[in-house]
């Protein structure tokens, strides 16, 4: 097998992530579908592998927050981009929620996502539990589309370089297209993603891809690792939404591969110009967001090293703490997720387990460990999210069968849900809802954004239909979704 580093030739990928993680991970996940429409046909010129465009905690913003139905910000951004894959992260069983779903809701929200133009499902699980992706795995699969198996990267006495090889390669057996070490805590060091990204390559024949962040000031030099040892692809964004806490910056990256055998073509002067332009935009956009961004989301602290925790939570989390009167006691709060974390099993600190563990210990320090146990956390402690990478603390566990009056299972928990599509439809009918299976998984994860949407929509009367159209003989774009229209103009990037 030859590997990139066999062939110099061959480049190394940028991914593109400032449409999702970059404002997750940087302003709590508040950039709207407007903010982002502009750059968009720009991003679409310069040769991205993918854009990350949706998926994570986008689509819960977007109705809780930004009053917008996902699947118009997905329609909308695929035609001011229809050049370049679109990517989206997807939580395996949980699908962009915090619990598990019946398998006809997982495959339906696949089948769905990939009608409306999706094109790469980034799939993991919270746990490492490969039982936990394979129906998502599959449904992509049958879609047409790409299911790329992800390893959450993390340290503990469990985790080691063989255990995340050993992962790959189950990941690889079940069919998917690509291999990713996602580092969501910005936690791996050089070395270790070279050791990592090097045993991938040798055992598998599929494209091997790294995604990290900022936050301990590690990002670009493990990416320049994990290029020298053969790596496929990298993530990286845009400043302001780059760096700090979310993925390192793309002009940097450029910069750190100067003259690099492996170094992408990202140095025509028309895409430094075109990048130029994307900053200047963006940097409007993060002031408009202002309320949501942290001067502490933007700089390196080592202490993620220690407490392990991802971007997007630690910007989202600050939030949260203020809005709880405990802004004042972060460090208390920060310093008591290990050991939550240990005591449920040494699991990784990704979407949903890092806010499950979040909560559980900001309530440890404000009314006393495991007095106040969150459903969540007991149902980690007791199987119902999937296996965890070591057992769970035996003492723990029973206070969690005690109070939560349920016995552990070892199963795949989603083995013990119950179809419910066809509930869904049901449900919306009798709300007065549109029955469609863009709402019916809606539906089944956050029906109280749901159908406070809906009945906004009722109020203002807007027309459903959703269409794009482009102005004859100009470059302008106006995009039409559920009565809303936006109108790019499309700067051409010369041949």
């Amino acid at each position: 097998m030859v590997t990139p580093m066999d062939d110099p030739a061959n480049p190394v990928i940028f991914n593109n992530t400032v449409l999702r993680d970059g404002h997750q991970s940087l302003a709590a996940t508040r950039m709207t579908t407007e903010q982002m429409l502009p750059a968009a046909p720009l991003l679409d010129q310069l040769g991205f592998g993918a854009l990350e465009t949706w998926g994570g905690a986008t689509i819960d913003a977007g109705l809780r927050f930004l009053d917008e139905h996902p699947f118009d910000r997905l329609d909308a951004l695929r035609a001011a981009a229809p050049d370049t894959p679109h990517m989206m992260l997807l939580r395996g069983q949980n699908i962009v929620q915090y619990s598990n779903f019946p398998d006809d809701v997982v495959e339906a929200f696949v089948r769905v996502s990939a009608d409306h133009g999706m094109d790469i499902f980034r799939i993991f699980d919270a746990l490492n539990d490969p039982r936990n992706m394979r129906c998502a795995i599959e449904a992509a699969k049958a879609a047409g589309k790409q299911a790329h198996g992800t390893l959450c990267y993390t340290t503990s006495p469990v985790h080691t370089p063989e255990t995340f090889l050993r992962l790959g390669e189950e990941l690889a057996e079940m069919g998917c297209d690509a291999i990713v070490i996602k580092d969501m805590a910005g936690l791996i060091p050089p070395q270790a993603a070279a050791a990592i990204v090097g045993g991938l390559k040798r055992r598998l024949s599929i494209p091997v891809w790294l995604h990290t962040h900022e936050t301990a000031g590690l990002g670009a030099s493990t990416y320049l690792a994990g290029i020298e040892a053969g790596v496929d692809a990298v993530d990286t964004s845009i400043v302001p939404f780059a760096n700090g806490t979310g993925q390192p910056d793309t002009t940097r990256m450029m910069a750190l591969l100067q003259d690099h055998p492996r170094a992408p073509d990202f140095d025509r002067p028309e895409k430094r110009e075109l990048l130029q332009e994307l900053r200047e935009h963006f940097e409007k956009v993060y002031a408009e967001l202002s309320d949501y961004t942290s001067h502490r989301n933007e700089t390196v602290d080592s202490d993620a090293l220690l407490y392990q925790v991802p971007g997007g939570m630690l910007s989202n989390f600050r939030n949260q703490l203020k809005e709880q009167n405990m802004a004042d006691r972060f460090e208390e709060v920060f310093a008591e997720i290990p050991r939550v974390r240990e005591a449920l099993g040494w699991i990784p600190l990704v979407t949903p387990t890092s806010q499950i563990v979040g909560v559980q210990a900001m309530l440890n320090i404000k009314f006393g460990r495991w007095e106040n146990f969150t459903p969540q956390a007991m149902d980690i402690a007791l199987g119902y999210y999937g296996r965890t990478p070591a057992p769970v603390d035996p003492e723990v566990r029973a206070l969690a069968a005690r109070k939560a009056e349920k016995e552990p299972i070892e199963d795949r928990p989603a083995d013990r849900l119950e179809p419910r599509m066809e509930t869904l439809g049901r449900e919306l009918r009798e709300q007065g809802l549109p029955d469609t299976t863009e709402n019916r998984v809606l539906q089944a994860m956050f029906p109280q954004a749901l159908n406070t949407y809906w009945a906004k929509r009722a109020e203002e009367k807007t027309a459903p239909a959703a269409e794009e159209t482009a102005s004859a003989g100009s470059a302008d774009l106006a995009i039409t979704v559920r009565g809303r229209t936006y109108r790019v103009h499309v700067e051409e990037l010369p041949a």
